[in-house]
């Protein structure tokens, strides 16, 4: 019976995504640990390290749906060792007693990192997948809304207004900077390890580092130029961009949460029929996705305590820290996977923007919103530190007497007749002070977009399916 939330029947279609599960099931873990093996053996027979017959027979048995998973655990239990039983299970598969030549030279530290980072390939692609689609899905929402205009909150408060593509355009921009984070880690990522004992090599002799180039070539892996057994960094590189990734989708997450406030309801979760919002209030229409996204994303940053602790290793391998990894990093994964394919179909689903309601908001000051344009235009008759003194004064008189801010502004002498008639009307028009917003939408369309065209396209169509 599973307890933990990502394996739960009840709770597995919020807490995982069954892609990014299938990648860091027990047997599929299994099947990449025989990869190694079936790897390495095939190598060494290559170099002439074992015989040929050893080698054929260790990749014909390498298969997992040849083991049995249940009497791998229990023995795993019973000798206190977590590949030796594989090891065992796979040897007594091979005929003839080829299987004496099995993990020949190889530690088990070596089979499972190696077979982890295999893990992240798999997982890798699939996270790639998901964010690319999600940025093509912005960048169309950034794009169709470039001109819709609405307030811009600085410290919880209205402050100048702005457009919501830009709004959207922002997060585009930083996935694209998320993108570029994966491309430049992958190749520091997807290092295999088959250095022995203690890293050195020493049970595969003077061609030790051949043998390792070789054998990881075959599984598509690079070499590394030494033992990375108690050098975590590697891990912390792949948990550092998930994330990143997390911290992005949380923030976006909570940003449609607070928009979707009553008081402010400028943009929506999609409600479609069916969907219930509360078991006892009929009325409600609870961001239920929008909640699970942020959610998810604090579990995935709570991962990153227990890797880090994982990489504080003592001497060439420390049983006790890298323990910590076979629970937090497949955890961390199947998270993101989950938090990633939540945003990816609340996006699908579509956001409901509401244009009327952010017009309405922008006028909820009543004009005290354009104050800063008030005042640099009154400043460049009386100066700037002047001019935000007076328009200060007017912007507190409108506040404590409820007052339309054109009015207080009229109200003080000293600025009604530094504006001609009309002017005044026209600087307090919201829609008319979005500066460059629009523009922004296109350069991150176009110029940070233009490198990734070619992957938007088929982002969108993958998300179709």
């Amino acid at each position: 019976m599973p307890s933990h939330a990502t394996e739960s029947r009840l709770y597995a279609g919020v807490y995982s995504d069954p892609e990014f599960a299938a990648v860091f099931c027990d047997r599929n873990q299994l099947q990449k640990w025989l990869d190694v093996e079936r790897a390495l053996a095939l190598t060494q027979a290559e170099m002439g390290l074992i015989p040929a017959q050893a080698a054929r027979e260790i990749a014909r048995v390498a298969e997992a749906g040849l083991f049995d998973l249940d009497a791998l655990g229990r023995h795993s239990r019973e000798t206190g060792h977590v590949l030796v039983p594989t090891i065992r299970a796979l040897a007594a598969l091979c005929r003839d007693g080829w299987g004496e030549f099995a993990h020949y030279g190889a530690t088990t530290q070596d089979i499972l990192d190696t077979g982890l980072v295999l893990q992240i390939r798999d997982a890798w692609d699939l996270a790639l997948a998901r964010l690319r689609s999600i940025r093509a899905r912005l960048l169309e929402l950034a794009l169709r809304h470039k001109r819709t205009p609405m307030v811009a909150r600085t410290h919880g408060q209205q402050a100048l207004p702005t457009t919501f593509g830009y709004k959207v355009a922002v997060w585009v921009d930083e996935i694209d900077r998320h993108l570029q984070r994966f491309d430049q880690a992958q190749a520091r990522v997807m290092v295999g390890n088959l250095t022995g004992a203690v890293g050195t090599l020493a049970a595969f002799g003077e061609r030790g580092l051949e043998l390792q180039q070789r054998a990881l070539a075959r599984l598509g892996l690079a070499a590394p130029l030494t033992s990375w057994h108690s050098a975590r960094d590697r891990i912390l590189d792949v948990a550092g961009l998930l994330v990143q990734v997390a911290v992005t989708m949380g923030r976006i997450a909570n940003e449609v949460y607070h928009l979707q406030r009553t008081e402010i309801d400028e943009v929506r979760e999609a409600a479609p029929a069916g969907k219930i919002g509360s078991s006892t209030m009929p009325h409600k229409q609870n961001p239920s996705t929008i909640d699970l996204i942020s959610a998810l994303s604090r579990l995935i940053r709570a991962q990153m305590v227990a890797l880090t602790d994982a990489a504080f290793q003592q001497h060439e391998r420390d049983g006790t820290a890298w323990r910590i990894e076979w629970a937090a990093l497949p955890e961390i994964f199947v998270y993101a996977g989950a938090l990633l394919a939540r945003m990816d179909e609340a996006l699908a689903a579509g956001l409901d923007i509401r244009e009327r309601r952010m017009r309405d908001n922008l006028d909820l000051l009543g004009g005290r919103i354009l104050s800063e344009r008030v005042m640099l235009a009154l400043g460049e008759r009386v100066g700037k530190q002047t001019a935000h003194d007076l328009v200060h004064e007017a912007s507190m008189h409108a506040r404590r007497d409820d007052l339309p801010f054109r009015d207080a502004l009229l109200a003080d002498a000293r600025i009604r007749g530094e504006f001609a008639p009309g002017a005044l009307e026209a600087l307090l028009d919201p829609v008319t002070y979005t500066g460059l917003a629009a523009h922004m939408v296109e350069l991150v369309a176009g110029a940070a977009g233009a490198a990734r065209a070619e992957a938007i396209v088929p982002a969108l169509a993958a998300a179709g399916r």
